[in-house]
């Protein structure tokens, strides 16, 4: 793995990227062969608070997961806990559904022992709505989504015609989601 740590409000000292590196790196026993993917992680502090964001890119699956607590080394630790459960928590989801059809690719390098998870964890859908998509723009969406009092409000672009979604972020601003085209 080749890892990229920045530092928002805060310097990168070699004993951060070494603790990083090496934490992170234990998450190769869960593959047989190391995984050549980008590592990134975001280092920041705000307000007593140290934030770690880690981002692993890969062929079929993105690990993805933050942290906060008040000690750096500590949300270091929690943050590599998640990505351990994901990876656990993913492996078995795809033996459990591929066991006849095979690993998709990319998949049959990560190495899991035991079923860490029980039937319970399967997604079941309890609710299905359908709605029409307003030709809006995002500020109207975020206005729109702030009156229903949700965290999201899917919507169509008034302008280049696609579904978009604005979302409320954890610090309070908020977020668009575009399609790539």
């Amino acid at each position: 793995m080749k890892f990229n740590i920045r530092g928002e409000n805060l310097k990168v000292t070699e004993a951060i990227r070494d603790y990083v590196e090496k934490k992170i790196g234990k998450l190769d026993k869960y593959f047989e062969s190391k995984p050549t993917s980008d590592v990134h992680v975001n280092l920041s502090v705000y307000n007593e608070k140290q934030r770690i964001e880690v981002t692993i890119p890969m062929t079929s699956l993105l690990l993805r997961a933050e942290e906060e607590h008040t000690d750096l080394y500590a949300a270091i630790d929690l943050v590599v806990d998640k990505l351990e459960r994901q990876i656990r928590k993913y492996k078995t989801k795809v033996n459990r559904k591929f066991r006849q059809n095979g690993i998709p690719k990319g998949i049959e390098d990560l190495q899991v022992e035991g079923n860490d998870f029980d039937e319970s964890d399967d997604i079941e859908i309890v609710r299905t709505k359908r709605f029409d998509l307003k030709p809006m723009d995002s500020e109207e969406a975020v206005l729109q989504m702030d009156m229903l009092g949700h965290a999201f409000y899917v919507f169509q672009n008034a302008t280049s015609g696609d579904t978009n979604v604005v979302y409320r972020r954890k610090d309070g601003r908020y977020g668009l989601i575009e399609p790539n085209n």
